[in-house]
């Protein structure tokens, strides 16, 4: 197996690292979460969140982003302490470069079977970002369910 090695695709994750403050009223009992990304030599990213859920029961989070070169798709995971269900993803950076599109399928919210979803993590500018979650609808179309804002910690 070849080493992996950073790759230009790699920049936009790189922009992930660092201590975030997180306010997503849809997940939270209103106070904010907090997020620190590190980066695994620049080719694994790992963000690890910490809050509480609305119910005021505390909560974290860990999400993985990498790329792999072979699939020429950035890939990652996702899990949590309020479900026990692994996101698993896999997405491309849009032409703008600004906005990481994620691909997933989990369970649909409505309790049967299982859906698809996109999650977008958007850069602002490098101190803001966001992160949004859509469910495929059966149009095709997607549809927005929540919506969170990242705000660097200087």
């Amino acid at each position: 197996m070849k080493a992996a090695e950073v790759l230009k695709e790699h920049s936009f994750l790189e922009r992930l690292v660092g201590d975030w403050s997180v306010s997503a009223p849809e997940m939270s009992d209103g106070n904010d979460w907090a997020e620190t990304v590190r980066s695994l030599h620049g080719i694994w990213f790992v963000a690890e969140g910490t809050g509480h859920m609305p119910d005021g029961k505390p909560a974290t989070t860990i999400l993985t982003l990498g790329y792999n070169a072979e699939k020429n798709k950035y890939v990652g995971s996702w899990i949590g302490s309020m479900m026990d269900y692994m996101w698993v993803y896999e997405g491309e950076v849009d032409a703008s470069g600004n906005v990481l599109d994620l691909y997933t399928t989990g369970p649909d919210f409505s309790g049967d079977g299982f859906a698809d979803y996109r999650e977008c993590i958007t850069f602002v500018d490098d101190n803001h970002r966001t992160f949004t979650s859509s469910a495929r609808q059966e149009d095709g179309s997607w549809k927005q369910f929540m919506e969170a804002h990242y705000i660097r910690k200087i």
